[in-house]
Parts: structure tokens; sequence; C-alpha cells
């Protein structure tokens, strides 16, 4: 399991929202001066944002500010960056190979890859609105380090 430290963002009743520091991935990685991630923090001037679930705590035992702990699998990271590349590249091929053999043309042919890349953009979008409170898929909430303890600690 992948460990981040990040202070919470914002409380809702359902979830936090967590800054993560990104201290083992950015700092750590040998091609940081060419990774997406990176640039895009340097540019908007903030760390992302990430939904963690309360896994049955409450949102008393937090205030906005505290470090926290959280826990993704590697497995989850590993998956997802798959899917998440491959899905609209995948139906980029399917809805180009389609259009030139219905068609033969290179606009055509071009227009529909572009059309199937947007097509699974959107699908994933959807997959991951659906699956935004499923705790398999999202991160563990481990530890905090607040002033109020965590009365049911995840381990």
């Amino acid at each position: 399991m992948m460990i981040e430290q990040g202070t919470v963002a914002a409380i809702e009743q359902d979830c936090l929202w967590v800054a993560t520091v990104r201290r083992s991935t950015c700092s750590g990685c040998r091609s940081e001066a060419g990774c997406g991630q990176s640039m895009l923090a340097r540019v908007s001037g903030h760390n992302p944002l990430l939904r963690v679930l309360l896994n049955g705590h409450t949102t008393d035992q937090f205030t906005v500010g505290d470090q926290v702990d959280i826990g993704v699998p590697e497995s989850l990271v590993a998956t997802g960056s798959l899917v998440s590349y491959l899905l609209p590249l995948v139906f980029l091929l399917v809805f180009a190979g389609i259009a030139h053999h219905l068609f033969a043309s290179d606009g055509i042919t071009a227009l529909m890859a572009l059309t199937g890349l947007v097509a699974g953009g959107i699908l994933l979008r959807r997959f991951a609105w659906l699956s935004r409170d499923n705790p398999r898929l999202q991160p563990v909430l481990i530890t905090a380090h607040s002033a109020l303890p965590l009365r049911n600690p995840v381990c």
C-alpha cells in the first residue's frame, strides 16, 4: 500500500477532501522534470485534492488543516492508470478502424478517431462518477495527526 500524507482541505458529510503533500512521489521520481502531474502542480500552485471516505468515522473528529495519512493499494494505482490511459486509446483505434473500413476516407477516419477518443474519455468519467462511493476504489484513511484521536482507526 502506498501511503501519502496530506492536509484536510474540506469536510463533507460523508468524506474528507485531502490535499496531498506528494513528497514520496514527485520528489523521489526520476522523471519529475517531465511529469505532467508535477508540472500541473507547479503551474496551478496547489496540490490536487483526493476524496477520502470516512469509513465509519464522524466528521467531528476532523478539522480543516489536520494532517492525515491515507493509503492507496498499489494494485489500484496500476489498474487505474492502465484503464485511464488505455480505454480512450482503444476507443480511438476501434472507431478509426470501423470508419476506415466503412468509408475509406481519411477525413472521416480522423473525425471518427477523435470521436472515439472523446467517447472513451466520457465513458471513463462516467465510470469514475458511478464508483465514487465504492470503498474498494477510494483512498483509505490510515491515521490522523489531530488534537482529536480517531475512535475506530482503519489499518
